[in-house]
């Protein structure tokens, strides 16, 4: 078993099923030759993607990465998404997060300034899996 709850979220699990009822229409259409269940199981899809996104935006989606134990339940609300989660560009095309006008500690050295130790800002430190920190 993981060490961690590998991202499943209310987001998700409900875009995925909308996903799959979507194919599923699509599928049918093509099986039976209806431009009708064409169009409407390649806009139900579009919608998966729509519904996952706006879930995600209200917190019922996560950040990418390992989380506190107590975060692991599909229950739990990130509320985090509301800032923007760093390094998501669903959260930036939604003009939240990094990226967007906001001014960072990071942004505000000025130019020809030296990186900050350990990498770029936001960078990420890889760790194996099961490795203790």
């Amino acid at each position: 078993m993981s060490q961690y709850d590998e991202g499943h979220t209310l987001a998700g699990w409900i875009g995925v099923a909308v996903a799959t009822v979507g194919c599923s229409v699509l599928g049918a259409g093509i099986c039976i030759h209806s431009a009708a269940l064409i169009v409407a199981g390649l806009a139900v899809t579009v919608a998966s993607v729509l519904v996952t996104w706006t879930l995600h935006l209200t917190g019922w989606g996560k950040p990418s990465g390992i989380r506190p134990r107590d975060q692991w339940g599909m229950r739990v609300r990130d509320l985090s998404a509301l800032e923007g989660h760093p390094d998501c560009w669903g959260c930036r095309l939604a003009g939240r997060g990094r990226g967007r006008g906001r001014r960072t500690a990071d942004s505000e050295a000025p130019v020809g300034a030296a990186a900050p130790v350990g990498g770029a800002a936001g960078e990420r430190e890889p760790v194996a899996v099961g490795a203790e920190r």
